[in-house]
């Protein structure tokens, strides 16, 4: 190597520290006290705008908008609210919308404990809910959908009763889903939950749980490779915490992670009486131990991938 090309190497590794060097980023709270409260939040599903969210309240699927850089009071989605209805995911073109209900398919059937709906977005609004096929829905119990680019769709389920949850594709063709198959991150013995998949599909963020006494979901990331993932990252103790940290979502820039976490703001005593009314106002409107929606950005995993 010339010593022009070490020099250049060199000034390249400087304008682009390491993960390790740059160290982990701290998660935010996404818009406390307005759509993360007291009432457990999870899966925000932005428009390609990034202007527009659906998200989950409990058994409900809300939607607030932002103008202004602030967010509206969140109102009750025209199509959820019968049933329970959860984990919203957008289609990255804002076509589309998945999410899971424990709605029957057909009138007096037996409701499922969860499965897969999907409503069309269109200017005129939400069209009607409209259950997807058997190739997806291969059981009463289908969860954590993710759309990617071409409209192909990752869920979670159980291979079997019993067996830990893991990642399943199905591949949109012709306007059809095919039959799935099993995504594989190499270890057969972890639970992997809660896909949150790039357009292009160049890398994927989960949930998985590790066997042992103190096992709880932890977030990791991994990147396509040339004959199938490569090993997963953990996102490390600043973004996953000591308690289940799952339910992942892709923002509109598809460089911020969005998660649910019952994280608490850690609260130092003694506190001035100033302090006291901020923690209690904090508390009042969102810091209670309920799940919240929490969000982090992904560039520095991105970026060292580059």
């Amino acid at each position: 190597m010339s010593i022009r090309c070490a020099r250049l190497v060199m000034l390249v590794a400087l304008a682009t520290p390491s993960l390790a060097a740059a160290g982990p980023p701290a998660p935010a709270i996404f818009a406390p006290g307005v759509i993360s409260g007291t009432a457990n939040e999870a899966d925000p599903a932005f428009t390609p705008d990034g202007n527009t969210v659906v998200f989950a309240r409990n058994n409900f699927l809300m939607i607030s908008h932002r103008t202004g850089g602030a967010w509206s009071t969140p109102e009750l989605a025209p199509f959820s609210g019968e049933w329970s209805d959860q984990q919203p995911t957008m289609a990255p073109d804002g076509s589309f919308l998945v999410f899971v209900s424990n709605r029957p398919a057909a009138p007096g059937e037996k409701p499922p404990s969860g499965n897969l709906w999907r409503v069309e977005r269109t200017r005129a609004g939400w069209g009607p809910p409209v259950h997807l096929p058997a190739t997806v829905n291969r059981g009463p119990s289908t969860w954590a959908p993710s759309i990617a680019g071409d409209g192909s769709l990752y869920f979670i389920e159980r291979e079997k009763p019993g067996a830990p949850l893991r990642i399943w594709r199905s591949q949109l063709r012709d306007g059809q889903y095919e039959a799935a198959s099993a995504v594989s991150f190499g270890d057969p013995s972890t639970q992997d939950v809660d896909p949150a998949v790039a357009p292009d599909e160049s890398f994927i963020v989960f949930g998985s749980m590790h066997p042992g006494p103190d096992a709880h979901e932890r977030l990791f990331i991994a990147f396509k490779q040339p004959t199938g993932w490569g090993k997963p990252i953990d996102l490390g103790a600043e973004v996953n915490g000591e308690t289940d940290t799952n339910e992942a979502r892709l923002g509109a820039d598809h460089r911020t992670l969005y998660f649910t976490s019952d994280r608490r703001t850690p609260v130092k005593l003694p506190r001035t009486r100033a302090q006291a009314l901020r923690d209690l106002a904090r508390i009042t409107a969102w810091d209670n131990g309920t799940q919240n929606i929490w969000s982090v950005s992904l560039a520095p995993w991105l970026d060292a991938r580059r």
